[in-house]
């Protein structure tokens, strides 16, 4: 590789790493990039978990930082998803890449339309947001840690766009805010993508160097991502998020 190709592995991963911790879809532009300078879907696919993994570090890191954390319940919240992200990594080379990007791009749209309706505040107004997975009831805490697998296994297959579903399990099933919840789901998606990376590393389908450059990018554009979801607020968070579902949904159907 160029020097120049490495610069732009880092600027992508970046990009990618902001709009992982505000939205979602960053892989979206990750995983495009690194197939087009020469590597394997499956060597990419797991390539970019190590990005990942270092983004929500940072990430984490971030909203530690600005007083916004809560380990223990995001912990708790990571457990189904591990378990769904291993599953995902062992099932990544056995689904119709097609029919995938298709049904991908429908789910996708399904959850944006959820979060712009938002109807938990619509039902019971804004000053229902939780700050804290403790105030639910039972019977809602069980529906998201069950969503949650089902997210973890999509997670371990793809990564690409499971931040918008830990979004859903989180902020349109347990009406927590989009702070709360960004906080929460970098914690997830960073425990889903570790335990899938091990996976991917066990098969041997990770280009180190490419990997290493980008998880700097990554990292970067999560630390900036965390900064900009705690002072600029839940209204900022959901323009980004609409913008970045968007742009995720014109290029799986494209």
């Amino acid at each position: 590789m160029e020097i120049w190709q490495f610069l732009v592995v880092f600027a992508v991963g970046a990009v990618a790493g902001f709009m992982n911790v505000l939205a979602g879809g960053g892989s979206i532009l990750t995983l495009p990039m690194l197939i087009f300078l020469g590597l394997p879907p499956s060597v990419a696919n797991g390539t970019n978990r190590l990005a990942v993994v270092v983004q929500s570090v940072f990430a984490v890191a971030g909203f530690r930082r600005k007083g916004i954390s809560d380990f223990k319940s995001s912990l708790v919240l990571s457990c189904p998803a591990l378990i769904g992200g291993i599953i995902g990594a062992q099932l990544a080379v056995s689904v119709s890449e097609q029919v995938f990007k298709k049904v991908l791009a429908i789910l996708i749209v399904f959850i944006l339309g959820f979060i712009l309706w938002d109807p938990i505040r619509k039902k019971h107004g804004t000053i229902q947001r939780k700050e804290d997975i403790s105030h639910l009831s039972v019977s809602r805490r069980i529906a998201i840690m069950f969503f949650l697998f089902f997210a973890g296994i999509y997670g371990g297959f793809v990564q690409a766009g499971v931040g918008f579903l830990i979004i859903m399990a989180l902020n349109i099933i347990g009406g927590l805010n989009l702070v709360k919840t960004n906080s929460h789901k970098v914690f997830i998606a960073g425990i889903n993508a570790l335990f899938s990376l091990l996976i991917f590393v066990f098969h041997n389908k990770i280009y180190w160097i490419i990997g290493l450059v980008l998880a700097a990018g990554n990292g970067l554009g999560g630390w900036m991502g965390s900064y900009y979801a705690v002072t600029k607020g839940e209204r900022f968070i959901r323009v980004v998020l609409t913008i970045c579902v968007i742009a995720m949904v014109v290029k799986l159907l494209i």
